[in-house]
């Protein structure tokens, strides 16, 4: 069995970072995420870097980031939505972990985010829209980073990371027998 990091990639809202804390927390991987670290970094929100500085120098940051996280031994590592918009990053990602696409519909993250005022991309008139947009650009990119797609619809917390963590077992990626594992009913 071969051990490696984990990524979870997918559009703001799928759960990269809530199913990402419990998934690293059964699996006994560290947890790291990526705009958590960018914001220790610029010492600001990434809302107000966007509005600061644009979303170029934002990605120059966010690239620097993926590269350095992807080389820390077996974490589970929560990507910014727009992680995979960058080849660099997408051949980063695939080549030193296990990437696991967290696959949402763009009405499913609308539900999901509809009062969220944190997300920079989601600050338009028709925030709807603009997931919509995003899905279409950013669906081939996350599917060609995957190795695996899970479609989330509506599970809760702990449905969504028992769904990864079959995954991994069926793909012979993680012990079935590890001690902690979380036993579905």
């Amino acid at each position: 069995m071969v051990q490696r990091s984990i990524s979870l990639v997918a559009l703001p809202g799928a759960g990269k970072s809530t199913a990402g804390r419990q998934l690293a927390a059964s699996l006994g991987y560290a947890f790291a995420d990526a705009d958590a670290e960018i914001e220790r970094r610029i010492g600001m929100s990434i809302r107000a870097y966007f509005d600061l500085e644009g979303e170029a120098a934002f990605r120059d940051i966010e690239q620097q980031v993926i590269a350095e996280l992807v080389r820390r031994p077996l974490q589970v590592l929560a990507t910014g939505g727009g992680a995979v918009l960058r080849d660099i990053n997408r051949r980063e990602l695939k080549q030193n972990t296990t990437v696991i696409y967290l696959r949402a519909s763009p009405e499913e993250l609308f539900r999901r985010l509809r009062h969220d005022t944190s997300r920079p991309l989601l600050q338009v008139p028709d925030p709807l829209r603009k997931l919509q947009e995003l899905f279409h650009q950013r669906d081939p990119f996350y599917r060609e980073v995957a190795h695996y797609v899970i479609e989330t619809g509506r599970p809760s917390v702990a449905t969504l990371v028992n769904m990864i963590s079959m995954q991994l077992e069926l793909a012979g990626l993680v012990d079935p027998h590890r001690p902690g594992r979380q036993r579905s009913a």
